[in-house]
């Protein structure tokens, strides 16, 4: 039995109309209600405009506050208790409640580093006072793909995530501001303040990987001659929501963005269950969000996630949700998915540590890890007695009690994707005519095939939980569970 409470990344806001989105006020229901107010996602049929959608919900009590017709999925406010009852008929295939729905982001333990440690970092080939501790950098031949290109400005990531700090000195630079929003509540806060980090530094963490600036400050970011968008769907107590990663999705594909990294799972149970009737309308419209997105241009890379659970091979999931005490689910099939890394189309990133093993807590599995790439592992100097801290990866912070930014490290597969993402950004700028699949099959090629550890794996049998708490087996070749096609390279992907 495997735990998977641990997977890093998940309201209303004001309104500013985007590109896609329409929004719509003054529907006043029918009768009075009693219940609280409560969010619902109401789909349309596959391919079918939501008309028909919109005019049960508001004969059923319902307001609409944002619709995408570009995948007939409405987000609606009802205070009816019987909502979910009442909305159902022609015009409507599915309605769910997203009420529990929110998926809590764990943040992980962050170690800032002083300003007396940037003060004193000794000058290095990049001219970042703080690359010298950048060792997940130079695994991945960063300095070498920047002698031959650090990316192109007209490449746009989406960081679907707490939001970037607008003031950071390595990212102010690097924030396309036009295309930054909030999406909290499913509906788009365009106002800086929106979609700039209150209460996490997830994201202004995943950004710096991306995409900080080389301009004789802190780090360098795998690609900085790109640009990232905040798309902030975590909202201020933590937890990300289904209606805020559509809207996500949909924002990205409609503002020009090649890639989106999302550092999360959209659900707190881990496994989105395709034949449970609550989880099953929440996995139409991600899907159907993911695939309207990519047929825009965008491609997705996402964590596989921090539970050294065999993805390959569902069988319990004992540890979720991860927003409320965990329930046993057995006998899982396939149709359980990991959302959205297990999406067609999503490229699912492993992480590995220092040395290039798998790193402890990363989940994996045969046939769902697309790559691997730098995650951080702080335990496994001391086979897991303590952390050792500075093996994580370092990226840019901010600090929500004083509100100041800074430089850390953390570890996750939440810190390996943004590294595959930047390598992906950096492919895009080199070979700028590719589509998402042939980018996502170009940055397999060009990663460096890791091969699997004999036998059960554990770096780490002195950990606290226990000395098999992290067993895991590896299977396949070339390609297999741990580690994908491969190791991602950055000069590969450049040359």
């Amino acid at each position: 039995m495997k735990n998977l409470r641990s997977k890093t990344l998940a309201a209303a806001s004001a309104v500013s109309l985007g590109v896609g989105l329409a929004v719509t006020g003054g529907l006043a229901p029918a009768a009075s209600a009693a219940g609280p107010d409560t969010t619902f996602l109401v789909l349309a049929p596959q391919g079918a405009t939501t008309g028909k959608a919109a005019a049960r919900v508001t004969a059923a009590e319902g307001t609409v506050v944002a619709t995408y017709d570009q995948i007939g999925v409405l987000v609606v406010r009802s205070a009816n208790p019987d909502f979910a009852t009442d909305v159902a008929g022609a015009g409507v295939e599915s309605v769910a409640s997203t009420a529990g729905l929110g998926t809590a982001l764990e943040e992980g333990e962050t170690l800032e580093v002083s300003a007396a440690q940037v003060a004193n970092a000794a000058a290095d080939p990049t001219a970042e006072p703080l690359f010298g501790q950048q060792w997940d950098m130079s695994m991945i031949d960063v300095p070498q793909a920047h002698a031959v290109n650090a990316g192109r400005a007209d490449v746009v990531v989406g960081v679907l995530d707490s939001g970037i700090s607008s003031s950071h000195p390595d990212l102010a630079s690097q924030i396309a501001k036009d295309k930054s929003a909030s999406c909290l509540g499913g509906v788009t806060d365009t106002a800086e303040v929106a979609w700039n980090p209150t209460t996490s530094d997830h994201g202004t963490h995943v950004a710096g990987t991306i995409a900080a600036a080389v301009n004789g400050v802190g780090v360098t970011g795998v690609a900085p001659g790109v640009k990232v968008a905040a798309v902030k769907v975590v909202n201020d107590d933590g937890y990300i929501f289904p209606e805020a990663a559509v809207c996500g999705f949909l924002w990205a594909a409609e503002h020009g963005m090649q890639l989106t990294n999302n550092s999360y799972y959209i659900d707190p149970w881990e496994l989105n269950c395709r034949n449970d009737a609550r989880q099953r309308p929440v996995w139409q419209a991600v899907q159907r969000a993911i695939r309207y997105s990519q047929s825009k241009g965008v491609l997705h890379v996402a964590s596989a996630g921090n539970s050294n659970y065999d993805l390959a091979h569902k069988i319990t999931d004992d540890g979720s949700p991860n927003n409320g005490t965990p329930e046993t689910r057995e006998n899982l099939t396939n149709a359980c998915l990991d959302l959205p890394a297990e999406v067609p189309g999503v490229v699912t990133v492993s992480a590995v540590g220092p040395t290039g093993a798998k790193s402890y807590y990363s989940s994996y599995g045969q046939g769902v890890i697309d790559v691997t790439a730098p995650g951080g592992d702080t335990r496994f100097r001391t086979q897991g007695v303590r952390s050792t801290l500075t093996d994580g990866i370092l990226s840019t912070t901010f600090n929500p009690a004083t509100k100041t930014n800074g430089w850390g490290y953390k570890q996750g597969t939440s810190m390996s994707g943004p590294h595959a993402t930047g390598v992906a950004a950096l492919a895009l700028s080199a070979h700028p005519d590719m589509k998402p699949g042939q980018l996502a099959s170009f940055l397999e090629r060009t990663s460096v095939a890791q091969s699997c550890p004999e036998g059960v794996y554990n770096p780490v049998p002195l950990i606290p939980t226990g000395p098999h708490a992290y067993d895991a087996t590896c299977s396949g070749g070339a390609r297999n569970g741990f580690y994908g096609a491969g190791l991602v390279n950055a000069y590969h992907a450049v040359r």
